[in-house]
């Protein structure tokens, strides 16, 4: 459980209808199961100690006896450090009521009727309060919080688990005893990836299987878990088989703090049952990507890009756009956007300016593709050679040629960019700036160099994405040759090419890959850095040690708080992705934050794993 991870369950056993002793069997024998694996929830479907579908025998003095017996044995089977949620009817004052029952360390929570009734009643031996608006609270881990509902008919307009979810609930077990039909399994995933990610909780859902499947009725023993809008794991038509994973509370705590749309209520009416599960180191088997921002599609992440483009250059009546063209990857992406959007304007491509400005440090594959590239599109291409510039410059400062510093560095990146902004004020167009999203995350640019532009259409694209939205264009696009170019600029490495010789961005600010694996999350998930470093190792263990990503951590973590000035005054852009640093709406955070907590909980971790 540590970190927020708790391990959940959902599962169909194989039940006879009415036959309550060898439904309890099947139930216990899930529980034991489940608690090998180490699952902290457990949830199994509605009615099962007697089958949703035994109609009015349910009603029967026989069959609710001994289901009550039943039910005694498996909440006497529930071990600690476990939460189970099954189904069973309970009478109460005359009325039989359809419930979940929750049970942990041999002891019912609490029931949880399908009908809106509150009431103590006697049940398993124990005194219990029965209420359809109950939350378990985890006392080791606050933001576990269960809630239950009994699912009846997915069409329905009003969800109690809307209610559950806004009086604090994170986890609903979700009890079905809905029978398929064409189109069902389909309409459900799409309703609980929805609800799941507008409430910001997740569902842990289990339905009846085909040993219910009598008379009128058909069941397929749908068992699914839901986390934010995304299906973690999924399963039909397997009997007695625990579906497992992972779901992470607190990201989920997370999202709700952040999200200004999610408005929790008082919990008023609602009442609030603790119970107590051991914090340990919860194993994971769920997937996370390791190119996080990659699931995004590409084709609306372009036509957004240019839809910002479009409507800055038609509010300021622009029919020009210059761009610094190096042939690498996030210039070919600018220009890729520039076209799109003055395809859409109806604007003539040649009023796309695209300047190369060789220097000491330009290699002739880079300006080559550059040259290529822009051919290729039927944009407008200049040089400007900027050596003598640079070099006359370095002279009235009195920068030592030899010195490949900071100043011999970022004098070119200024010079390009005063290029740039004096050959825009003379067609009077517009500069488009390049920088993506990682570079802005580590503030891997020059301050009012290539930091600065009249429009940037990368800022909300990280670099793992940019490559991706030049190889899609470079598939889209059908053009042979282009399509070589633009596979040539995929291919190159990464480099600011400032300095003579091999200069590989990667080996002095660390791998894209992590970096941006390292900016989803925290940004997105809200993690702390040692649940980074522990999911970092488990996605990337194929390529990188502890030592490695904890380096790379260390190092973004640094940058990413003492590079924030560079953001604060950054240019307009569009938010394409959902990840902008923009102060104006994207990110806010002072110039002057200390990195110390961070780094230290880093340390600290390293420390304790030693």
């Amino acid at each position: 459980m540590r970190h927020g991870f708790i391990k959940v369950a959902s599962a169909t056993p194989t039940l006879k209808t009415a036959h309550c002793r060898f439904n309890a069997k099947a139930v216990m024998k899930l529980i034991s199961e489940a608690a090998e694996e180490g699952v902290h929830l457990l949830v199994l479907p509605q009615m099962c100690l007697t089958g949703a579908t035994c109609g009015d025998l349910v009603y029967q003095q026989t069959l609710l006896d001994l289901a009550r017996e039943c039910a005694a044995e498996i909440v006497a089977s529930v071990p600690r450090n476990m939460v189970v949620v099954f189904g069973s009817p309970v009478r109460h004052m005359g009325k039989v009521y359809n419930c979940a029952v929750v049970a942990s360390a041999g002891k019912v929570l609490g029931l949880v009727p399908r009908e809106d009734v509150s009431s103590e009643t006697e049940f398993a031996g124990q005194k219990v309060l029965m209420d359809r608006n109950l939350i378990f609270t985890c006392n080791q881990l606050p933001a576990f919080r269960l809630a239950c509902t009994l699912e009846k008919d997915i069409n329905s307009p009003k969800i109690s688990a809307v209610a559950h979810a806004m009086n604090g609930a994170a986890v609903i077990a979700t009890l079905s005893a809905v029978p398929e039909t064409a189109g069902t399994s389909s309409y459900r995933k799409q309703l609980y990836e929805s609800l799941s990610r507008s409430l910001a909780c997740s569902f842990v859902y289990a339905g009846p299987g085909r040993g219910e499947s009598t008379t009128d009725y058909v069941f397929t023993g749908c068992d699914m878990v839901f986390e934010n809008g995304s299906t973690l794991a999924s399963q039909s038509l397997c009997p007695d088989r625990l579906l497992v994973t992972e779901l992470d509370v607190n990201s989920l705590e997370f999202a709700r703090s952040t999200r200004k749309t999610f408005h929790p209520e008082d919990g008023a009416g609602y009442t609030f049952c603790s119970f107590d599960v051991e914090m340990g180191e919860t194993s994971l088997t769920r997937k996370y990507e390791r190119f996080p921002f990659l699931g995004l599609d590409p084709e609306q992440v372009l036509s957004l890009q240019a839809l910002g483009l479009e409507g800055r250059l038609e509010h300021i009546n622009c029919r020009r756009a210059i761009i610094g063209i190096s042939g690498g990857l996030d210039s070919t992406l600018a220009l890729l956007v520039a076209v799109r959007a003055f395809d859409d304007l109806g604007y003539d491509r040649s009023g796309i300016t695209c300047v190369t400005m060789p220097c000491f440090g330009t290699t002739s594959r880079t300006r080559n593709n550059a040259e290529e590239l822009v051919k290729e599109l039927g944009c407008s291409f200049m040089t400007v050679d900027i050596k003598a510039a640079v070099t006359q410059h370095f002279e009235d400062i009195g920068q030592d040629t030899e010195c490949y510093d900071a100043a011999y560095e970022n004098a070119q990146a200024r010079e390009r960019t005063q290029v740039l902004m004096d050959l825009a004020n003379k067609m009077n167009g517009l500069v488009v700036g390049t920088g993506d999203l990682s570079e802005l995350a580590l503030g891997w640019a020059t301050f009012n160099g290539d930091h600065m532009a009249n429009y940037g259409v990368n800022g909300s694209v990280p670099k793992t994405l940019v490559r991706a939205l030049v190889e899609y264009e470079a598939a889209r696009i059908g053009s042979v040759k282009l399509a070589e170019v633009l596979s040539s600029i995929v291919d190159t490495p990464i480099s600011p090419e400032l300095v003579p010789g091999k200069q590989q961005t990667e080996d002095l600010v660390g791998p894209y890959e992590l970096h941006d694996f390292f900016l989803y999350h925290m940004l997105g998930e809200g993690w702390p850095v040692s649940k980074i470093l522990r999911l970092a190792l488990y996605v990337f263990e194929d390529s990188y040690d502890e030592k490695t990503i904890a380096k790379w951590l260390e190092k973004f973590c640094t940058r990413f708080f003492s590079q924030q000035f560079k953001r604060s005054c950054m240019p307009d852009g569009p938010d394409a992705t959902g990840f902008s640093l923009s102060p104006r709406g994207g990110w806010s955070m002072p110039s002057d934050a200390s990195s110390a907590a961070w780094k230290s909980e880093l340390e600290e971790e390293l420390n304790g794993q030693e």
